[in-house]
């Protein structure tokens, strides 16, 4: 029988039954669709997280930040390290005096240091309890934050010590409503700080509100506010990329010897260490490749539990095939008896299957798509720079599991119809 006799015979067996077709169709649907969902949200989260890395600092830029020395080696290491920080250990063993250290290395051109801290800040009877981000006067050159209006503070006002200020736009809002806060005095904490400046608007980015916060000199802060004479983080840009590792290394070097701390071992790179070492080194390359090192990860971990529902679609489309069998048995014997062969019988069967498959996979593709765009709508609209995406790779995938799981729990229904004989098929009307 020609193939497309056999497909318009398997339509019109499909249009016959079209309760049962659907329900079919349905199920494939379901594990389609989330296939698609899934590569689309995992593209997505991918391309979000590697904004808000990139927004801290592009792949010119590497980060020392401050770190639980551990006896342990590698994962184990960094877990502890975590767990402790999270526990609330302090280290105070990074400085300003290792930042300038750095610096000197020829191929760093600029710096700045960074200390976070929590307090108090009111205006009149207006108060909020906000972050206060201590910072060097070159973080408004290379962080990719801007002032709206009036000023950042300079090098001299922070080596002096100056009680100088500079809101971010929803405490500005949240204290002096609509009137203009520059030339104001807000208390933060205990001590009067004059407002300079306020931030253009920049919004959330990982769980850190860049609205929401007070940026002054970090030597104040240090000094005035906190009591203290240590940094939690600092970020340096290179002049050659090509040798940021390099230069990376060269930036463990300096703080092990200015930490008394041992070197490894042979040559060791990357963000590995002895074990000893209260910092860690880390580039932007490496920070965005593990973060899609994870994303992926999450993404084939959610493909698996997808897979699950497309095989209980399957083995819908087996079940429903098997009926269908039962139901034709003695229309493929009397197709038989005039001549039909083995092969006519399984295609028949199979292309019913497959067209049954198929068709969920496109319209799966298509709710799919369509769900993600309203994911991708509602986190936009929530603050997120999430970008509607789905991936070819999806697509491809998605109408590939289709034809497979169409084929293969079409098969065997199919070939249980062809291998009846006349006599046998007969029998059973």
């Amino acid at each position: 029988m020609h193939i497309i006799s056999l497909t318009k015979t398997a339509l019109n067996a499909m249009r016959v039954n079209k309760v049962r077709t659907g329900l079919t169709v349905l199920g494939v649907v379901i594990g389609i669709a989330s296939v698609i969902i899934v590569f689309s949200a995992g593209e997505g989260i991918n391309r979000l997280i590697m904004g808000q890395i990139e927004s801290f600092g592009g792949t010119d830029m590497f980060e020392v930040e401050v770190k639980i020395p551990s006896t342990k080696k590698g994962g184990a290491g960094e877990t502890q390290s975590a767990t402790a920080m999270a526990q609330g250990v302090q280290v105070t063993t990074l400085t300003l005096d290792d930042m300038e250290d750095i610096m000197k290395l020829p191929n760093v051109a600029d710096a700045y240091g960074a200390i976070l801290n929590q307090e108090q800040v009111s205006y009149n009877n207006e108060m909020k309890q906000s972050m206060i981000f201590g910072v060097t006067e070159s973080f408004i050159d290379l962080d990719r934050s801007e002032v709206e209006f009036g000023r950042f503070f300079s090098d001299a006002e922070d080596k002096s010590l100056a009680q100088v200020a500079i809101l971010g736009s929803k405490i500005t809002d949240k204290l002096f409503g609509d009137s203009d806060p520059i030339g104001k005095s807000v208390k933060i904490g205990k001590t009067k700080f004059r407002i300079i400046g306020v931030m253009a608007e920049r919004g959330a980015m990982m769980g850190f509100d860049f609205d929401d916060i007070v940026y002054m000199p970090i030597r104040t802060l240090q000094k005035k506010v906190m009591g203290i004479n240590h940094i939690q983080m600092a970020m340096f840009k290179v002049g050659d990329t090509n040798k940021i590792d390099v230069t990376a290394e060269e930036a463990r070097y300096i703080l092990r010897e200015n930490h008394d701390l041992p070197h490894p071992e042979g040559p060791r790179q990357g963000w590995t260490d002895t074990g000893k070492d209260d910092f860690r080194v880390i580039t932007m390359v490496e920070s965005m490749e593990i973060m899609s090192t994870v994303t992926g990860a999450i993404t084939l971990l959610l493909l698996a539990i997808v897979a699950i529902s497309l095989v209980v679609g399957g083995v819908g489309i087996m079940n429903i095939m098997y009926v269908v069998v039962t139901e034709r048995t003695a229309e493929i014997g009397l197709r038989k008896a005039v001549g039909a062969k083995y092969s006519d019988i399984m295609w028949q069967f199979l292309i019913e299957s497959i067209t049954i498959t198929i068709a969920g996979g496109i319209i799966g593709i298509a709710v799919g798509a369509a769900t993600s765009y309203l994911i991708a709508y509602g986190a936009s609209a929530y603050g997120l720079e999430w970008h509607f995406v789905v991936p070819l790779r999806g697509i491809i995938t998605a109408l590939g599991f289709a034809a497979f799981f169409g084929l293969a729990f079409g098969l065997y229904p199919a070939r249980k119809a062809a291998r009846l004989t006349p006599v046998e098929a007969l029998r059973a009307e």
